[in-house]
């Protein structure tokens, strides 16, 4: 109500969504843009809040939806003029980093992880296990790139080239995007786009994050003591809160694991 009472100065507002997890479409208590936009819908427009902050915690994921957040991100601040920070906790990596880059601003812990400016793509190859066992493959396609990559048979060059294209271009979206928002910040002397990482303070003079900071102290030095914060997080679904679907977020849980020990996190 005090908001509401005309000459009443009201204290500054910084509406805080948490992003974490692995990002896919699907993503069980990951991060999908279907998961964050009406998150970020209501922190951009609830109460005309004074900036936005991202806290994120991710390994990367799917550069599709990695792209469609950041787009949204930045349609909503351009839309509302609300600058926005994004704060890193453990790792922005690969499109962690992608949706983090589309803040106005980055600030990391001295022990997060940044980077991974690239795309990777894996799997096995199973064909000589099932000779192994006297199996045959047999696959029928219309269109000889229907069975691309296919891990039951021999690993084709052409296949092998194909998908090296797809991941390049791909790489140089991902370039594009991060030059794009970071601009004149980025360090051209040094080679930001080769998957490294960084850790902390280390990526200061990369130009990929603006400096070591964590969301109160940096909102308060920005906005004053009496900055008051909105927080929106995703809520797990009802029933699995109840214990039901309790093997699928087991078997998540497991992957989110995988990805994130990639960085050590």
């Amino acid at each position: 109500m005090r908001r509401y009472i005309p000459f009443l100065k009201t204290p500054p507002r910084v509406a805080v969504v948490r992003m974490q997890g692995v990002i896919a479409a699907r993503a069980r208590g990951g991060i999908s843009d279907a998961g964050v936009a009406g998150l970020l819908q209501k922190a951009f427009t609830k109460g005309k809040p004074d900036a936005v902050a991202l806290v994120i915690n991710s390994p990367g994921g799917s550069p599709t939806q990695s792209s469609l957040i950041a787009a949204r991100i930045r349609r909503l601040a351009e839309e509302k003029e609300v600058k926005v920070y994004a704060f890193i906790e453990d790792v922005a990596a690969s499109g962690g980093y992608y949706i983090a880059s589309a803040a106005d601003e980055i600030w990391v812990d001295r022990h997060s992880i940044v980077g991974s400016i690239g795309v990777i793509s894996a799997g096995f190859g199973l064909n000589e296990l099932i000779g192994k066992y006297g199996i045959e493959r047999r696959v029928y396609t219309a269109g000889k790139s229907k069975s691309l990559g296919d891990p039951f048979r021999p690993e084709n060059p052409e296949d092998v080239k194909r998908i090296k294209d797809l991941q390049e271009h791909i790489h140089g979206e991902f370039i594009d995007h991060v030059k794009t928002c970071r601009g004149g910040r980025l360090n051209a002397e040094m080679d930001l786009f080769n998957a490294d990482i960084w850790v902390g303070s280390q990526a200061l003079p990369t130009g990929l994050v603006d400096g070591v900071g964590h969301l109160v102290p940096k909102m308060k030095e920005i906005f004053g003591d009496k900055v008051r914060f909105n927080s929106y997080a995703q809520k797990r679904p009802l029933l699995s809160r109840f214990g039901a679907h309790l093997v699928g977020d087991a078997l998540s849980e497991v992957e989110d694991r995988a990805a994130f020990q990639r960085f050590g996190a």
